[in-house]
C-alpha cells in the first residue's frame, strides 16, 4: 500500500463529522440479491435504518447491464423469483419482465424511499474504535460523500456488470467492422441485414443467435469447443394445471418452487454420478431438436455439468439452426482480419459484426477497496466462512451464488435470512462487531480455492482463481455449492457454536 493511498484510507477511517448520514445497514447492489436482502431487512429487522446504493441508474443489476437481444433468465423462475413474491409468468423470462418483477417486489417494501441510484462505492473502512463502517461513495453528481454504517452487506455480485472479458486476439485493431460484447450493447443498434459471428458457447451466445437470426442476414455461433443444451417447451405442465384450479398463487408458487428444485438436484446428481448416461441422454435431446443428426459441433469434450446447461425455451436456438439462419463452428482463432475472423484451421469467417459473448470477469467485491483500521486488506488472503463471510473483516456479509446446485436467488434467500438472524442476535445483546475466526483445530486445515476447479471448470472461474479468497476442505469454511446441504445446515446453525468473535 502506497503513502497515498494509505492516506486516502486514514481520511475516510477518521471522517466523524455529525452531518454524515449512519445507518445501521448498507447494502451495496439493488440487483436480485440487493432487493431480495432489503425486502428481507423490512420484514425480519423492522428495528434497521438502512441504505441500498447502486451504481447504475436503475435498478436490477445484470438485467439493467444487460439488454443484449433476447436476454432472459437462465434458470427458471419458480426458483430464480423470491419465495416471497409468486412468479405468474413461463418459466424462462425476458429481461422487461424480470425488471418488471423486481419493481413491483421494490413497491410492495416501499424500498424506493431506501435507494439511492447512481451511487457507486469507492471504499470501504471498518473501524475497530467505533465499531462501524465508513463507505467513500461518488454519487451521481460525481460528489464524493461518505456513509457510516454498522453492517455492510455485498449485493453487488461476482462480476464486472460494464465491462466483459475480451480475449487478447491478434488483429484485435484491424477489424473494420462492429465488435460489440453483450455486456456494453450499444442502445438501438441495428443489426437487420448484417453477417454476425457470435464468439462464445455459454448461454449468453445461445441467447443471442435466435434473437439476432430473425433480422440478421446470416449469424455463426463459434465457439472453441461445444457446450450441453437442454430444449423444452417454455411451460412448465405442473403450472398450467395448478394455475386452472382455485388455489392461491402463492400455495402454486411454493410448490412449483419445490418441484422444480427436487429435479433439478436430481438431475444434477444423476449426471454427477452416471456422467456416461446423463450425457447420452441430454445429446439424444439435442439430435431430436436438430431433426435426427448430431454434428461434432454439438459434442462436449467435458462431463455433464462441469460447467452450466443452457437452457433453451421452446427450441429457439435449434430452430434458428434447422431453418438456416444460422450455423455452428468450432474453432480456435489465429487473428482477426480486416473483414472477419481467420482460424488456426485456415477457414476465414467474413463478417460484419464480432460478438465477444466471451464471458465475464469476477470481481467479488465491485472494485471497492475494503479496510480495516486503515489498512487495505487482501481478500485473497481471507478464508471464508460459509461462502458469505471473511476472516479478519468484521461486520461484512457478501452474496455469491449457486453456479450448479440451485438458481442464485436460493442462495440469495438462505444467505438472507441467517444475516437478518445475526443482526437481530446483535442487536438483542447489543453486539457491536462479529468476524470469523479460525480456531486453534482450523490451524492445520488445507486450503483449497474458492471454488472447486475440478468439478467445476468455466473459463470465467478459473481465470478469476488469483482473485478469490480461501476456502477450507472443510465446513464451515468452504462454499459448498449444494443448496440442500446449506439449508439444513443453516437451519439448525446456532450462533454460539460456530467459529465467530463477537464483541
Amino acid at each position: 500500500m502506497n503513502e497515498q493511498t494509505s492516506t486516502k484510507v486514514l481520511s475516510v477511517f477518521n471522517d466523524d463529522r455529525p452531518e454524515i448520514e449512519h445507518f445501521d445497514v448498507l447494502i451495496v447492489g439493488a440487483g436480485i440479491s440487493g432487493i431480495g436482502s432489503a425486502a428481507r431487512l423490512v420484514r425480519d429487522c423492522p428495528w434497521a435504518s438502512f441504505a441500498v446504493l447502486d451504481a447504475l441508474d436503475g435498478h436490477g443489476g445484470t438485467w439493467r447491464s444487460n439488454s443484449f437481444p433476447g436476454a432472459r433468465s437462465d434458470s427458471d423462475m419458480f426458483t430464480y423469483a423470491y419465495n416471497f413474491k409468486p412468479w405468474e409468468g413461463p418459466p424462462i423470462a425476458r429481461r422487461d419482465a424480470i425488471l418488471d418483477y423486481l419493481n413491483d417486489v421494490i413497491g410492495d417494501y416501499s424500498l424506493h424511499e431506501h435507494i439511492r441510484y447512481g451511487h457507486k462505492v469507492l471504499r470501504a473502512v471498518w473501524s475497530t474504535t467505533k465499531s462501524c463502517w465508513f463507505a467513500s461513495v461518488r454519487t451521481a453528481n460525481h460528489d464524493i460523500v461518505t456513509i457510516k454504517a454498522n453492517f455492510l452487506w455485498m449485493c453487488q455480485g461476482y462480476y464486472r456488470h460494464l465491462e466483459g472479458h475480451i480475449p487478447a486476439w491478434p488483429g484485435l485493431n484491424d477489424f473494420r467492422g462492429d465488435i460489440i460484447h453483450p455486456q456494453r450493447w450499444p442502445k438501438d443498434y441495428a443489426h437487420t441485414g448484417k453477417r454476425i459471428v457470435v464468439v462464445g458457447s455459454g448461454a449468453t451466445a445461445a441467447t443471442l443467435l435466435p434473437a439476432l437470426a430473425e433480422e440478421a442476414e446470416h449469424v455463426v455461433q463459434l465457439q472453441r469447443s461445444p457446450s450441453y443444451y437442454f430444449a423444452s417447451p417454455n411451460e412448465y405442465p405442473l403450472a398450467t394445471q395448478l394455475r386452472q384450479l382455485d388455489i392461491p398463487k402463492e400455495w402454486i408458487h411454493e410448490i412449483l418452487r419445490q418441484q422444480l428444485q427436487k429435479e433439478h438436484s436430481m438431475w444434477v446428481r444423476h449426471s454427477l454420478d452416471n456422467p456416461e448416461v446423463a450425457a447420452r441422454e441430454m445429446l439424444d435431446g439435442v439430435r431430436e431438436a436438430l431433426g435426427g443428426t448430431l454434428p461434432d459441433d454439438f459434442i462436449p469434450r467435458y462431463k455433464p455439468w462441469r460447467q452450466r446447461v443452457s437452457m433453451i425455451p421452446d427450441g429457439d436456438f435449434f430452430n434458428a439452426i434447422n431453418s438456416g439462419k444460422a450455423d455452428v463452428v468450432t474453432g480456435e482463432i489465429e487473428r482477426l482480419t480486416e473483414s472477419g475472423i481467420l482460424l488456426k484451421s485456415g477457414e476465414l469467417l467474413e463478417t460484419d459484426v464480432i460478438i465477444t459473448a466471451t464471458g465475464f470477469n469476477i470481481n467479488p467485491f465491485g472494485d471497492i477497496e475494503i479496510a480495516r483500521d486503515g489498512d487495505l486488506l487482501d481478500i485473497t488472503e481471507t478464508v471464508t466462512y460459509r461462502g458469505l463471510m471473511f476472516t479478519d473483516i468484521p461486520n461484512l456479509a457478501w452474496i455469491a451464488g449457486y453456479f450448479r446446485s440451485a438458481s442464485y436467488t436460493m442462495r440469495t434467500e438462505l444467505v438472507g435470512d441467517l444475516v437478518t438472524r445475526l443482526l437481530n442476535e446483535m442487536h438483542e445483546k447489543d453486539l457491536k462487531s462479529v468476524v470469523p475466526k479460525l480456531r486453534e483445530e482450523d490451524q492445520d486445515m488445507k486450503f483449497v480455492p474458492f471454488l472447486d476447479t475440478e468439478e467445476w471448470r468455466p473459463g470465467y472461474v478459473v481465470r478469476a482463481g488469483d482473485t478469490l479468497p480461501k476456502s477450507g476442505n472443510r465446513d464451515p469454511w468452504r462454499h459448498t455449492q449444494e443448496y440442500n446441504a446449506d439449508k439444513a445446515a443453516f437451519a439448525v446453525l446456532e450462533f454460539a457454536t460456530e467459529p465467530l468473535v463477537f464483541e
